[in-house]
């Protein structure tokens, strides 16, 4: 420190009290948020965010998930009777996912500073597997949505329980009930100890890690359904305030058995953390630059791969050839900077 005739300069007062103000600024936003709301830890937000991504990465970059298993996986799919509507809406519903994969592609290649886009790059990672499997249910069975979370619902009874999503896609549980939930993860895990603590690298940690995360979803899930029950007339009646009689048990219970976890939902659940609920993780403390940089590019092979994966079965659903053809109109009349060679079976 400068001193001047023993005291400090007023330039160097200045410079100290910056220095001060920059330290006790270093988590501002962060300790502001934690004193008004429920705020997830960033560490533990961003890692359980980058982890899943990347175990699903290397899952869908396994030879398991080949275009040779893939077309395999749908050897026995069935065409359906002609429906020109719904064929219609399943080629909307891929033009429309074919954009937010494009979005994907650009976000890895023109970008520069892929903090700036790894929010936004969540949100096109999430369209881009909701309007496949919007398109799925079309032609599974000529269904049309007008919610998320119906989506959801119709993708669990349409394409999860005919064995018509592929690993790791088609992780699910049968219900949201506690004993059922610890029963398939236990069975799934086969002994595996890996979760999401861990940034894969083989197929057995990533494995781990996807089951962790259907875990993880399962269990909020099931909060959000208690909750909605601890709001509602029956419960009310009861005259409680949590579940610890049985005749409460018995009312969430059966609240519980209706609902399931599957994909779709891990990834609303998934977008919604990132676009709503965790608003500090993906953008302020600690420098991640390079899992930022390898997370965007894991978002994009995840999404090639589900795309992949559903372009196998419409074509199989659809129309007899249509499926090439619209392919051929894309190449032709898409203005995407990008291929559609990953839609082409």
């Amino acid at each position: 420190m400068v001193r001047k005739k023993g005291r400090v300069t007023l330039a160097n007062q200045k410079l100290i009290v910056h220095k001060l103000s920059e330290n006790a600024m270093a988590q501002w936003i962060l300790s502001r948020l934690f004193e008004v709301k429920d705020q997830p830890k960033p560490r533990f937000a961003f890692q359980g965010t980058v982890n899943w991504m990347k175990a699903l990465s290397v899952l869908v970059n396994d030879q398991s998930f080949s275009d040779d298993a893939i077309r395999q996986h749908f050897e026995m799919v069935q065409r359906r009777p002609v429906n020109s509507d719904a064929d219609a809406m399943v080629f909307e519903n891929i033009l429309m996912a074919f954009h937010s994969h494009a979005s994907l592609v650009r976000f890895n290649e023109d970008v520069t500073h892929r903090y700036d886009i790894c929010r936004s790059a969540i949100i096109s990672w999430y369209y881009s597997i909701y309007f496949c499997c919007s398109a799925m249910v079309t032609a599974a069975s000529g269904s049309s949505q007008e919610s998320h979370t119906a989506t959801a619902k119709v993708w669990n009874s349409d394409i999860v329980d005919n064995g018509l999503a592929m690993s790791p896609f088609s992780l699910s549980t049968s219900s949201l009930v506690t004993v059922f939930v610890e029963n398939e993860i236990s069975e799934l895990r086969q002994g595996n100890t890996h979760d999401l603590n861990v940034y894969a690298e083989t197929r057995e940690e990533a494995w781990g890690a996807a089951v962790s995360y259907l875990k993880g979803t399962a269990e909020y899930e099931k909060w959000r359904v208690e909750e909605r029950v601890k709001g509602s007339s029956e419960f009310k009646k009861l005259g409680v305030n949590n579940f610890r009689t049985k005749a409460a048990r018995e009312l969430r219970d059966k609240h519980l058995e209706k609902n399931k976890v599957n994909f779709l939902i891990q990834a609303f659940r998934y977008r919604g953390k990132a676009n709503y609920r965790d608003s500090v993780f993906l953008s302020y403390g600690n420098n991640q630059t390079e899992k930022i940089e390898e997370f965007c590019k894991d978002l994009r092979e995840v999404s090639e791969a589900f795309q992949r994966m559903a372009a196998f079965y419409l074509s199989k659903r659809v129309e007899r050839d249509s499926w090439s053809i619209f392919i051929d109109d894309l190449e032709e009349n898409s203005r995407l900077s990008i291929g559609v060679d990953h839609l082409r079976v």
